[in-house]
Parts: structure tokens; sequence; C-alpha cells
């Protein structure tokens, strides 16, 4: 008789909001997997879409490294937030949620009029200094409202209201835009930027960033209104500046409206996060056969 092969099981989840992250779970499902089956060959490939979790799942699956930065969370404060680096050494993974994200904020602190994604700009940025060729950059669950003017901020754009005064922090001040200066960092010529997002959400109206996404950052509807009119003059001026539309393309109402940031200050290439995350872990491969 032919000697049999060992069965094969490919462990992949993503997180369990609130209970373990991507990679717990799939060491504990492992662990079952193992008690009940003994002789089987166990894959753990922990999975994230572009969210909280990303950058462990990322470089847990290509035995990269994980790194840390001293940013500032939605509301200006100091922290430290981790990034990684992939196994390849030549990618480099971000999530805003690390930075920028609702988990960083007590409930009572909510507030998208005023939280920036200042702190997602110098994740990038951090990134970018280690010459990294590829940055992937996961932008779910976002705390801000701000259409990435907090991360332009962080690559040393200043955004000017009509006295020539600059605009504080946050999605309601944008209200008051007139004219935005500065260019790209050199820094962040070099890389190309990919996005990890899976909504297809345009800046504005009814399926944009505030109407959607504004209620859980703890906007009320009238305040969803006021960052709504915010992010239109918003896009009229940053149109204006960078010579392209942005406000229509899809996901570009992703996060706040980051993903419109995004593609005007970087250049970036919004991809679904969950197809890019199987395709840098791999998967298709791993789980052949």
């Amino acid at each position: 008789m032919p000697e049999r092969s060992a069965p094969r099981v490919v462990v992949a989840p993503q997180s369990f909001k609130g209970s373990a992250d991507a990679v717990a779970v799939a060491a504990a499902m492992a662990r079952g997997v193992r008690a009940a089956w003994p002789e089987a060959d166990v894959s753990e490939l922990p999975l994230a879409d572009g969210g909280e979790g990303t950058v462990a799942a990322l470089v847990s699956a290509t035995r990269g490294e994980l790194r840390h930065a001293r940013v500032h969370d939605p509301l200006v404060r100091e922290i430290d937030a981790t990034w990684g680096i992939l196994g390849d050494r030549t990618t480099a993974v971000v999530e805003m949620a690390a930075a920028s994200g609702l988990p960083l904020l007590r409930p009572a602190e909510r507030e998208p009029r005023v939280t920036s994604t200042r702190g997602t700009g110098e994740l990038i940025l951090a990134a970018a200094m280690t010459g990294a060729h590829r940055i992937v950059v996961g932008i779910g669950g976002s705390a801000t409202n701000d259409g990435g003017a907090g991360m332009a901020r962080a690559f040393g754009y200043r955004f000017l209201d009509a006295s020539g005064e600059e605009l504080p922090e946050g999605g309601a001040a944008l209200a008051r835009l007139a004219r935005i200066e500065g260019q790209t960092d050199p820094r962040l010529i070099r890389p190309t930027i990919e996005v990890a997002c899976d909504v297809r959400n345009p800046l504005l109206g009814s399926e944009g960033a505030s109407a959607v996404y504004g209620p859980q950052k703890g906007a009320t509807p009238d305040v969803v209104q006021e960052l709504d009119r915010a992010l239109a003059r918003y896009a009229d001026v940053v149109e204006r500046f960078v010579g392209r539309g942005v406000r229509d393309v899809p996901g570009a109402g992703a996060a706040g409206g980051l993903g419109a940031g995004l593609i005007a200050f970087l250049d970036a290439r919004l991809v679904s996060g969950a197809r890019l995350v199987l395709d840098v872990v791999g998967f298709a491969r791993i789980a052949r056969g």
C-alpha cells in the first residue's frame, strides 16, 4: 500500500473583535485541530482586511518584523504605535487604527469635528524612512473625518483660511479652507503606496464618509451635515491644488475621507483589503492541495 500523506489543514481566521487578534485566534484554532487530529499538518495563516490586526497578520504570515514609532493619536496626544516590515524586507505595512483609530478614544472623547489623521501620516513617514519600496496602508477602524488633512500636515502641507491663518486639526475646520501650500516630502516619492480598503463609498453625500461612518465616531445628524459641507469645501480646494478629481473615486470616503487624501497627496492606489492580504500571505499557494 502506498504511504498516505498527512492530512493538511489551513487555519485562516480574521480577528475576533473585542476578544483576540487574528494571530491569537489562529493559534487557538490550531491547538484545537492538533488535539483532535494529531496527525494533521496544520498551517496557521492569520488574516485581516485592512482594519485592526492587518500589521500583525501580515508580519506573522511573512515572518517579518514589528517596529514602533512615536506618533500622535486622534486628539494629537503622543503615543507609541506599531507598524511592520514584511518578510521580503522591501514592503512596509501600516494600519491607521494604530494611530488614528476609534479604539484609542474613550466613548466620551469621540468627536469627528476635531479628530486628526496626523498620526497616520507620521506612521507612513516612518515606514518610508526605512527605504521601503512599497508601503501598504490599512485604513479600517478610523476615529476621524478630516479627509486625510492631518496626514498631509505630517508630510509638511499647510491648510490655510482666507486670511492666511493655518487651520486647526479636524474635519470641521475644513469648512474655512481657502488654499493649500506645500509639496510631497521627497521620502515619499520612491515607494508605491497601496491602500487596503474594502468599502466603495464616495467622499460626499448620503453614501459618503460623514453620513455613513460619522455616527459611529460620535456625530449627531447636525454634525454629519456640518462635516459633509466641510469635506465638500475641502474637495474643491484639494482638487484644484492637485489638478485631479478625487471626491467620486470609489473608496474616497473610506476612513473619514482618508481614502481621498491618500489619492490626492500620495497618488495611492486603493485595492481590496481582503484580496491584498490573501495575496501577500500566499493563501492560494498554501491552500493548494
